[in-house]
């Protein structure tokens, strides 16, 4: 099951426990803004590029609306990662 979090509770989430943070936005999204310390690894090549994670840490996955972030949610967990994710719902 993904925990799937509320925007400030994914922020409250981050600032707690050690987590790899993922933006799954494209790069040209990415360029533009991104959360400080986070990598880009577009949902477009999620499939090609998951093994760059390490299974070890927990994965915090965001994009713009939550629908992609939710989407790579899907596909790590199905590749035995842990992972939260950044729902589009509103504080």
């Amino acid at each position: 099951m993904i925990n799937d979090l509320s925007p400030k509770q994914f922020r409250d989430y981050i600032n707690i426990h050690e987590v790899k943070l993922v933006d799954v936005r494209e790069d040209w999204e990415f360029e533009i803004c991104q959360i400080d310390g986070s990598i880009c690894m577009p949902m477009s090549n999620i499939n090609a590029t998951f093994m760059k994670l390490n299974k070890e840490n927990g994965i915090a996955l965001y994009c713009h609306h939550g629908l992609r972030s939710m989407q790579a949610a899907n596909i790590l967990m199905s590749k035995g990662f842990r992972v939260i994710n950044k729902s589009p719902r509103r504080d």
